[in-house]
């Protein structure tokens, strides 16, 4: 049965070429979820303006929401202890509650 109270992605990375200038086809595919919906939250915070890029606005949304998922799942692990309430306030600034 499908959790529905998730949504479900599908990530490939690729590396394309790397800083020495070498090649590569490798590649790692991996799927998870997300309890927003990432493609929705991309096109509104590109509306924001917070980057110089849609790209990088892209590249923000996919990392935070791929680190906070994590973080969630894992609150009670003590690497997260310190960093769970500055990321609170950074995340009420993020959607413009402060």
């Amino acid at each position: 049965m499908i959790n529905k109270k998730n949504n479900h992605y599908s990530i490939k990375l690729s590396e394309i070429e790397l800083k020495d200038g070498t090649s590569s086809d490798r590649s790692i595919t991996f799927e998870f979820d997300n309890h927003d919906n990432i493609l929705d939250l991309i096109e509104q915070v590109k509306t924001k303006g917070l980057f110089e890029s849609p790209e990088e606005t892209t590249e923000f949304i996919v990392g935070l929401k791929l680190f906070s998922e994590v973080m969630l799942r894992n609150r009670e692990h003590p690497l997260f202890e310190e960093f769970r309430p500055a990321f609170g306030e950074f995340m009420k600034k993020l959607k413009g509650k402060k």
